[in-house]
């Protein structure tokens, strides 16, 4: 009987996975459709713990900010619309709830996995294939959260987080969601604005040059050719590449360029790197997406 070797490579690929996962725990490897297997660091109970104290500490100001407008407004909900007291504390309640769900739902939903509380504390969720969360997920993960915070501030979900392998509450698991560590962002050491000299008001600022890939241009007809899958396999890349092994990241990056010279027609500019190539075809696609 003949054996399929695609079938065997992501076999092996599979326990590649597994043993990794097994030896290092606190990482998730994420096989990428380039068959390059990307680990990413698992967020720990600590600085999931800050995140929470912080977003909870945000939702309290909100909900007392709450309270005060709705004790304004109530007697005026009273009296115009002779609305029982049992219906307006039932709509408080509601209104509660709401806030409590939809606080951490629409963040890490349309804020790219993040509360302010996950932010500050630099980590995320995403999905267990590496891609960002969408609107779904993030109701599964939050609706579960009523459980995990039983009996008193999340104790089983912490308890949850010490058990599983990938560090993950039962929202998590419903939802097949991960937290991972966010890679800071490298600021400059003045900041990004000006000199911090004294004699700055008399120092003409240096115009920097641009980047490499703002100086390449390529044919917008074979970008065209492009889609916005494509656009998301290079953000995917390109927003991970500084985590990857630099081997790794060098055999990813000619790979989906290979592919997309292959759908697109595309050409190498002369002098110009692979990445470099791939930031131009993402920017160039990226604008015709937004205009389309």
């Amino acid at each position: 009987m003949s054996t399929n070797p695609n079938s065997t490579r992501l076999e092996q690929m599979g326990l590649d996975q597994v043993n990794a996962e097994a030896m290092n725990p606190e990482r998730h490897a994420i096989d990428t459709p380039e068959l390059v297997a990307i680990e990413m660091p698992l967020a720990g109970i600590g600085s999931r713990f800050i995140a929470i104290l912080i977003d909870s500490l945000l939702w309290v100001v909100s909900l007392f900010v709450l309270i005060i407008v709705f004790s304004v407004l109530a007697p005026a909900f009273h009296a115009f619309s002779r609305l029982s007291e049992q219906w307006i504390t039932g709509i408080v309640i509601f209104l509660v709830f709401l806030l409590q769900w939809g606080y951490f739902t629409l963040f890490e939903a349309f804020w790219n996995g993040q509360t302010p509380g996950k932010k500050i504390a630099r980590i995320r969720v995403i999905q267990r294939s590496g891609r960002p969360i969408g609107i779904l997920e993030s109701m599964a993960r939050n609706f579960i959260r009523i459980v995990d915070q039983i009996p008193t501030f999340y104790a089983v979900g912490i308890v949850t987080v010490f058990v599983t392998r990938q560090n993950q509450r039962l929202g998590d698991l419903v939802a097949g969601t991960i937290v991972v560590r966010d890679r800071p962002q490298e600021a400059p050491l003045w900041g990004d604005s000006g000199s911090r000299i004294f004699t700055a008001f008399s120092v003409t600022p240096l115009t920097l040059p641009a980047e490499p890939h703002m100086r390449v241009s390529l044919p917008p007809v074979n970008i065209a050719k492009l889609a916005a899958g494509d656009l998301e396999v290079l953000e995917n890349f390109l927003s991970r590449r500084l985590d990857m092994p630099l081997g790794t990241r060098a055999t990813l990056a000619e790979r989906i360029s290979v592919a997309l010279r292959a759908k697109s027609g595309l050409e190498m500019p002369a002098g110009v790197s692979t990445e470099t190539f791939l930031e131009a075809t993402a920017r160039q696609l990226r604008d015709i997406t937004r205009m389309g």
